[in-house]
């Protein structure tokens, strides 16, 4: 039993023992006092009639209408007048029934009162005994009556003693509410904060709690810098603090391999041109604060245009690549326009070639980088600052315009969304849901989401396409009762209808909510915070998971990650790549692992290429891993 049940009952006890003793103690205090009235009457009336009748003549008739007269007045019960023998002379006994006071109360309250005596003279003889008892119906009904009031009045104290005690417990339910909520929150590793209440006992138990939730929570974020640091000693340039080459070609490869709109984008190289000149002439420092201006213009740049990543391959070269963004000759610009300028506030004469090009699903990291390369030779042979765009070749373009693309992708949602599978398994081998990236059919083939996602994006139809995945995996889980992963993309929580239809399409199926795993990316836990809490408010109470995917060792700084909610994280595909051989590596992931697991969060490894590479991830504590390299064993 709860303890407002508890101090609820415990108030009705009261009321009602107070209630019922009082009453009880009006009662019998009023039918005492009634009694000793009606005997002290008895008495009197006996003595004065006796003393009429002593003076009277002793006629029998004369006598006989003497008590009748008295006995029909109505206020006696019984008149009887015995010989000193003790035989009746005279008698009347009137009816005992009491029309309006309840039988109950009659019997409950009997009157034990004793008839009025008195003698009654013949001259100084004894004519006879005189007995007389009053009648108790209106002693009956005025105590009926004082009752009812007194049971009224009671009954009105209670009313107004339940709504002050009404008004106390939800004084005492407030606080205790909240520190029930901050209780469930920590164990659910979500480390909140309570007001203070202002109930001495409460307080002190909010006060211990909030210490706790402190210092579990500078704990974290003692484990989080812990790992940024780690993270940037592995991966970090240790000039520029930009991630180095293998870091970033990592990047590179888990977009290359990615089934979401990271799958295509642009890539950007930029040379600082004869950087050895320059380091001669400018000095040492002077070219590393040269190096670090390049790296931060290309920064901006990246976020001006999205997510943005920056790396550096090499000493004098840098790499930008910018996911789901294909307007080559926009970003060339604004590139171009950056490095200019960079290039005029130097006192010597600077040249930043560069060159882009589009990169897609599948192909070889490589070629890509080849390609690049000599396209940024030849930049570099031109004029200050030189440009090279490569195209995109025809052969690789589905649609050339904006209206066919949007007919194509009205006309493949029409038809529906082909889901492929590919399962997340956890150490034992046994699943944990299915990954379910999208397919369209377009141009008479179902293309993979690096094909179209792009195009989606920029033709604001990343809701429709959501919703389209969501009611398929619906209907997926139905049937086949396996949980299944749902990606939504950041650009569909900027759509106000869309988190509504995604409720009210889970709610038409509950029994499916607890197989549904809904994944956001990481990024949106930074850009659209409070979008992403609102999203977990709705779906989370449904029974549905919650989780980001392409985490990197960034996801400790998200604000207010204890309070989300989250099931599970899927580490970034870049982090697990040649997990095997990199020692360093192993130990950022153990130490992302312990922090989710601190946080009640499962920890899931993206892109593992290879068992024995799962085997590696599973010893650091991940719970379970997906990619090119895991298959689930057929029962």
């Amino acid at each position: 039993m709860s303890l407002i049940k508890q101090l609820w009952l415990t108030i009705v006890v009261l009321l009602l023992l107070a209630f019922v003793g009082s009453l009880l103690i009006g009662v019998t205090s009023s039918r005492h006092y009634i009694e000793q009235e009606v005997r002290i009457k008895n008495t009197d009336n006996a003595n004065a009639l006796a003393l009429s009748m002593s003076q009277m003549e002793k006629d029998p008739v004369i006598l006989e209408l003497l008590l009748a007269a008295q006995f029909d007045t109505g206020h006696y019960r019984r008149i009887e007048l015995r010989d000193p023998e003790g035989g009746v002379i005279e008698q009347r006994v009137g009816n005992g029934h009491i029309d309006d006071v309840p039988g109950w109360f009659v019997e409950l309250v009997r009157f034990d009162i004793p008839a009025g005596q008195a003698v009654v003279q013949d001259g100084w003889q004894q004519f006879g005994t005189l007995e007389l008892e009053s009648q108790h119906s209106f002693a009956y009904r005025s105590l009926w009556r004082s009752s009812l009031e007194l049971a009224g009045w009671f009954a009105i104290a209670g009313v107004i003693s339940l709504l002050l005690a009404s008004w106390i417990v939800r004084t005492i339910r407030l606080p205790l509410r909240d520190v029930v909520s901050q209780a469930q929150a920590i164990g659910e590793r979500r480390f909140t904060t309570a007001r203070e209440p202002k109930t001495l006992e409460l307080r002190e138990v909010v006060q211990a709690m909030n210490r706790l939730s402190g210092a579990v929570r500078q704990m974290l974020g003692a484990e989080s810098d812990k790992l940024d640091q780690l993270r940037r000693r592995m991966q970090n340039d240790s000039v520029t603090a930009i991630p180095a080459r293998t870091a970033f070609l990592d990047q590179l490869q888990a977009h290359l391999q990615s089934d979401s709109d990271d799958a295509s984008g642009t890539l950007a190289i930029v040379r600082v041109a004869r950087l050895g000149e320059v380091n001669q002439q400018i000095g040492h420092g002077a070219t590393d604060a040269l190096l670090v201006k390049v790296a931060y213009s290309l920064k901006q740049l990246g976020q001006f245009f999205g997510d943005g990543q920056v790396g550096r391959l090499n000493g004098s070269d840098f790499a930008l690549i910018v996911p789901r963004y294909h307007d080559l000759q926009a970003i060339g610009n604004e590139l171009k326009t950056r490095l200019e300028a960079l290039s005029d506030e130097q006192d010597i004469s600077l040249s930043l070639p560069s060159a882009l090009c589009e990169y897609t699903q599948g192909e070889g990291r490589a070629e890509l980088l080849a390609s690049l390369d000599g396209a940024l030779a030849a930049a570099e042979n031109q004029a200050q600052n030189g440009q090279i765009i490569l195209s995109v070749p025809a052969s690789s373009v589905l649609y050339t315009s904006h209206e066919e693309w949007r007919r194509a992708l009205n006309d493949a949602l029409e038809q529906g969304v082909f889901l492929a599978h590919y399962p997340v398994l956890d150490p034992k081998g046994h699943l944990i849901h299915h990954e379910i990236p999208s397919r369209l059919r377009l141009k008479g083939e179902w293309q993979p989401a690096g094909i179209f996602l792009p195009w989606v994006s920029r033709l604001a139809m990343a809701a429709e396409l959501d919703l389209a995945v969501v009611t398929a995996a619906l209907k997926d889980t139905e049937t086949s009762g396996k949980p299944v992963g749902i990606n939504l993309s950041a650009n569909s929580l900027r759509d106000g209808r869309f988190v509504s239809e995604v409720v009210s399409r889970v709610r038409a199926r509950p029994a499916c909510a607890s197989r549904l795993w809904f994944e956001l990316p990481q990024s949106i836990a930074f850009q659209q915070p409070k979008a992403l809490q609102n999203l977990c408010n709705e779906l989370l109470p449904l029974g549905c998971k919650m989780g980001l995917e392409h985490v990197s060792t960034q996801f400790g700084k998200i604000e207010g990650l204890q309070d989300l909610g989250l099931t599970f994280m899927k580490i970034d595909a870049s982090l697990s790549q040649g997990i095997e051989n990199e020692s360093q590596q192993q130990s950022l992931l153990r130490g992302m692992c312990t922090l989710a697991h601190s946080l009640g969060i499962m920890a899931i490894a993206e892109g593992v290429e290879s068992r024995t590479a799962a085997t590696v991830l599973f010893e650091l504590g991940m719970d379970g891993v997906t990619g090119p390299g895991i298959r689930q064993d057929q029962d």
